[in-house]
């Protein structure tokens, strides 16, 4: 067995309607009482956080609401909340959300002990220091933010940067699946299918895959692509929706040890310049991309499909290429779009989407295939 190393955040804890008894729950894991919650005003302004903070105070918490996240964040959003954080005292922070506030979260439980530039954070293990105990409580089931040691922020009009580090992961994750029960079936989709592309992209990168990594993103795949689609007709249905919060979880943990690759590389440049959802652009490239792959990915496509749908007498090409057709008819029953035009993006951008997707090579580099810039344009032509 090749030496690989796993890390993930301190501890989870998965029960549903755990958010309306939080102040207990933190009590029993902080002696700290003065909590940052970084959300967005959605969140906040729709009563969803009103639980959390009615038991956080009678628990003794002092607690200050950052509600200024937005998608696609921007670095003025995280110096903003890290300000507002530092003039509180704040001594814990908790991401209450999707994957942009959890991203800030992180971000800002450093900077709130750190004297760090955001700008040298940029990259592979650039953090320096320690940083603010910090709990993530997701209300999506598609990022896997909650339990990733990744940040990804808006650096210019269409360009994005992350920041990968070890001090990014929590201590502490809630899953309350609850707390998902009022997600819209368009965005119950497009998370949705966002984590099953890190589960697929996990099984499948040819960087630091490993046997723990396989083992997750394998039932992370089998409770989304199980619960997808009854978690779209249904947005109730509590089994489906805490099927689908432990398989982002799960597959969140995946991705995060073995690292995604061109889905994720051909969607960032969509959503920079389009500014769509990121879990929906990854939805548009999933096709085409394991299409692309299928020459170097057929072997384990085709675990995967035993995965899903039991072990096979067919050979690795058919298994494979029953996987591959699974995975589209799982994204038509769900009712996300289907194609870039469906989308609005014009099709004589596509030239410069496949020259800015050259950009990413943190994750091309993880691909099963070489991408060249002729193929991200066959790729983004295929989806359009």
């Amino acid at each position: 067995m090749k030496p690989f190393t796993f890390d993930t955040p301190g501890a989870m804890h998965m029960e549903w309607g755990a958010a309306g008894r939080l102040g207990e729950i933190l009590g029993d894991w902080f002696r700290q009482r003065n909590l940052l919650i970084v959300t967005d005003k959605f969140l906040h302004q729709n009563g969803l956080l009103e639980p959390a903070k009615a038991s956080l105070a009678d628990a003794g918490f002092q607690v200050t609401v950052f509600d200024d996240v937005v998608a696609d964040p921007p670095e003025a959003v995280v110096t903003e909340c890290a300000e507002r954080g530092k003039t509180a005292g704040a001594d814990v922070v908790l991401g209450f959300g999707g994957g942009s506030s959890m991203d800030i979260a992180k971000l800002v439980a450093v900077m709130l002990t750190s004297d760090q530039p955001l700008a040298d954070m940029y990259g592979i293990g650039n953090v320096t220091g320690a940083r603010t105990p910090l709990v993530q409580i997701p209300t999506t089931s598609g990022t896997g933010s909650e339990v990733t040691n990744i940040t990804i922020l808006t650096t210019g009009e269409t360009t994005k940067m992350g920041v990968v580090s070890r001090q990014l992961y929590a201590d502490r994750v809630l899953l309350d699946a609850e707390l998902t029960v009022g997600l819209p079936a368009s965005a119950t989709a497009a998370t949705g299918i966002d984590a099953m592309v890190h589960a697929i992209e996990a099984y499948t990168s040819v960087n630091r895959k490993n046997p723990l990594s396989d083992a997750l993103a394998r039932e992370a795949l089998k409770l989304l692509a199980n619960n997808l689609v009854p978690a779209c007709r249904d947005g109730g249905d509590r089994s489906a929706r805490e099927a689908m919060l432990l398989g982002s979880n799960l597959a969140g943990q995946a991705f995060s040890n073995s690292p995604v690759a061109a889905v994720h590389a051909l969607a960032y440049p969509l959503g920079g310049h389009f500014h769509l959802p990121h879990g929906l652009t990854n939805a548009l490239m999933l096709g085409p991309v394991l299409r692309f792959n299928m020459k170097a990915a057929a072997p384990l496509y085709a675990e995967l499909a035993d995965v899903l749908f039991g072990p096979s007498d067919e050979d690795v090409n058919a298994r494979a290429t029953r996987f591959v057709d699974h995975m589209q008819e799982l994204m038509n029953d769900s009712g996300a779009p289907q194609r870039l035009r469906d989308v609005a993006v014009p099709e004589d951008s596509l030239p410069t989407l496949a020259r800015d997707a050259m950009l990413q090579t943190r994750l091309l580099m993880n691909n099963p295939v070489e991408v060249t810039e002729a193929d991200a344009l066959a790729l983004y032509r295929e989806a359009y």
